[in-house]
């Protein structure tokens, strides 16, 4: 058996022992989707979002890219918000990182990993340009990039924030509330960093006047 064909073949074996369980899961599951939380963590393959707070099918939205950035010019990210926001009607967003991220880690180099991906990752590198004086105090490499991570996290959120997308959402009282989370994957726990309530303001210069 091709290892492909075990994923299909375990598919079959979650399928059969939902139904068996709770017989209408999938018949409720097709008509409605009313998630509470934007989940915007990273593609990394062991930070399973529905594992790691275990929720349903159906309860988180998610969307995932290399080290959880939402990137202003990103447009399947910012798609996935408006659509969340505005449609769905999410009352949370939530970064969720994670400490020892290889993404994170790459951003420290100075390597040259092909166009694609220095481009992503020259997001980060900003970040560790303005929080400098911080992170260059640190004498442990994996402190530093930990430090880095929840930092990342915190700018990310900060993005959310700068768009026009959560700015009308949170004139017209809609919500959402947003958070940012990292995972250890060292136990398994979740460790929130930074939040930001609706409505809080930010810099003028990132506010719309017109929304």
């Amino acid at each position: 058996m091709h290892s492909y064909e075990k994923l299909l073949s375990l598919n079959k074996i979650w399928a059969n022992e939902k139904i068996i369980v709770e017989p209408e899961f999938f018949k409720d599951l097709q008509h409605v989707q009313t998630p509470e939380f934007l989940w915007i963590g990273c593609s990394d393959s062991r930070v399973p979002p529905n594992e790691i707070t275990q929720t349903q099918p159906g309860e988180i939205f998610i969307h995932r890219n290399i080290a959880n950035l939402v990137v202003n010019t990103d447009v399947n990210v910012l798609s996935v918000l408006e659509y969340a926001v505005h449609h769905l009607k999410v009352k949370h967003i939530i970064v969720c990182g994670h400490y020892g991220c290889g993404g994170v880690k790459a951003a420290t180099s100075n390597h040259n990993l092909k166009q694609v991906l220095n481009m992503w990752l020259r997001n980060i590198k900003d970040i560790y340009r303005i929080h400098r004086d911080e992170l260059d105090a640190i004498e442990s490499e994996e402190s530093r990039i930990d430090r880095l991570v929840e930092l990342n996290v915190q700018e990310q959120v900060m993005n959310l924030a700068k768009t026009s997308i959560v700015q009308r959402a949170w004139k017209e009282g809609n919500g959402p509330d947003l958070h940012g989370w990292v995972y250890g994957l060292k136990d398994g726990v979740i460790n929130p960093v930074f939040e930001m309530k609706a409505g809080t303001h930010i810099d003028p210069l990132y506010e719309f006047d017109d929304l």
